[in-house]
């Protein structure tokens, strides 16, 4: 799954968000990439949950 993050702009954003996503999946493989504020996500939990933790977490996310 690929997300667009536009709230994302720093280190501390990328480790905040991967540890948002293992916290509800700890086996979840996810890749920040900051110059498009865009992650991508392997994770056995939809794309909903993950929009959810992530938006309650501060960094609301769109699917791309």
């Amino acid at each position: 799954m690929r997300f667009h993050v536009p709230d994302m702009s720093c280190g501390h954003c990328t480790d905040a968000i991967d540890k948002t996503l293992k916290a509800i999946d700890p086996d979840a493989r996810v890749d920040t990439d900051l110059a498009s504020k865009t992650l991508t996500v392997v994770s056995n939990k939809d794309a909903v949950a993950l929009q959810a933790a992530l938006r309650e977490a501060g960094y609301p996310a769109t699917s791309v």
